[in-house]
């Protein structure tokens, strides 16, 4: 099996809903993290096999293969292809693993893998919806098949969020601290610049949005998402806009365009889990992963897993026995956002940046993913 090395991993700062990247157009905002790796890496641009970004909610401005409008809309050449993933929330996770698996397969020597995703412009679950002028309430209500087995109840990751914090026994207080920590490790990593390697600016903007001043009194008096629940709007991820791009390439490209690795992927895979509860697939696909590797929780240096909710966060390391001060060190997405299909090339770009920072070996990124899915990616990084 070949190798498949991480030349860099960039993305734009994150804009809150209605904030500064609001108004750009997604094919815009994909080519700036698209532009920015290319820059950085100077890899020539007609190198390039292929373009796999991750979208979800692919209408309008974002539909038509957003994958190929970033990559032409960035200026560079027609004869690269490109080509979009949906895996919902770990879309832009699963274009790394795609772009991995060719340059492994031996079928691509150099891959651009990303994602983007305008919350703003295209609201979330827009796609969901687009489908009931032609009658259809739901993406999944009427197949027969699917109602036979799960019911025509409510799919949806508000209810699969409560749904684990009544099965671990997680309080409201746990999650109100942990998304605390979000918040206060989040606009501790900007002030102390942990950041800027990893962003490029699009225009003027290159400073994350979303972190909040807060407090857990002020987390105290929200009311829940829905009666009897214990999540409220401050445990939930942030809607958001932002893009992020990675260079992968083979040991022969390496060589070639004389290109320096950052790291190598050590190892790709994704699991799945009840599609209803949803959120919990992290759980079985880390430990996946672990098995495959030969490696455990406590070998990762650094870890991200999406902060969707905060249930799913604290579940996973009740059950992975992850030590908490190896996760999400600079803020999760309750305080950064998450702007569903750039989020996994987004972290990654986190995770390969302070996994240099603290010197570490290796490091594990994870996200939940609606219809019950989530990826892991271990990446080692290359001394």
């Amino acid at each position: 099996m070949r190798e498949a090395y991480v030349i860099d991993a960039v993305r734009t700062a994150v804009g809150k809903r209605g904030g500064s990247l609001a108004a750009v157009h997604p094919a815009d905002l994909g080519a700036a993290a698209i532009k920015g790796v290319v820059e950085r890496t100077g890899i020539d641009p007609a190198a390039v096999d292929d373009v796999v970004f991750g979208c979800c909610d692919t209408i309008g401005p974002q539909a038509g293969n957003i994958a190929r409008s970033s990559w032409l809309a960035a200026g560079f050449p027609e004869s690269v292809p490109g080509v979009t993933v949906d895996r919902q929330c770990g879309s832009s996770q699963q274009a790394i693993t795609f772009g991995a698996q060719a340059i492994m397969s031996g079928t691509a020597e150099v891959i651009v893998a990303g994602g983007v995703q305008n919350m703003s412009a295209i609201p979330i679950s827009a796609a969901m919806l687009a489908g009931q002028q032609y009658g259809f309430d739901s993406p999944f209500v009427g197949a027969e098949g699917w109602d036979h087995r799960y019911g025509t109840g409510e799919v949806s990751q508000f209810n699969s969020a409560t749904m684990i914090a009544e099965k671990w026994d997680i309080s409201r207080a746990d999650m109100e601290e942990w998304a605390l920590r979000s918040h206060d490790r989040a606009r501790k990593a900007i002030v102390d610049g942990k950041f800027e390697r990893e962003i490029v600016p699009v225009g003027e903007f290159a400073i994350d949005q979303c972190p909040r001043e807060t407090t857990l009194e002020k987390m105290a008096g929200l009311q829940p998402l829905a009666e009897g629940s214990r999540i409220t709007a401050a445990l939930a991820s942030q809607i958001s806009d932002g893009s992020a791009a990675t260079l992968l390439a083979s040991e022969w490209a390496v060589q070639e365009y004389g290109l320096t690795p950052r790291a190598r992927i050590h190892h790709v895979s994704a699991r799945g889990a009840d599609p209803i509860m949803m959120l919990t697939a992290p759980i079985p696909a880390t430990q996946w992963a672990l098995e495959k590797t030969g490696l455990t929780i406590h070998d990762m240096d650094v870890i991200e897993i999406n902060e969707a909710f905060a249930s799913v966060v604290l579940a996973w390391i009740k059950e992975t026995g992850a030590d908490p001060d190896k996760v999400n060190v600079n803020g999760g997405a309750i305080a950064l956002g998450h702007p569903l299909g750039a989020t996994g090339a987004k972290l990654f770009s986190t995770l390969l940046n302070e996994l240099e920072r603290v010197n570490g070996r290796y490091g594990l990124l994870t996200i939940c993913e609606g219809g019950g899915t989530a990826n892991v990616t271990i990446i080692e990084r290359l001394v």
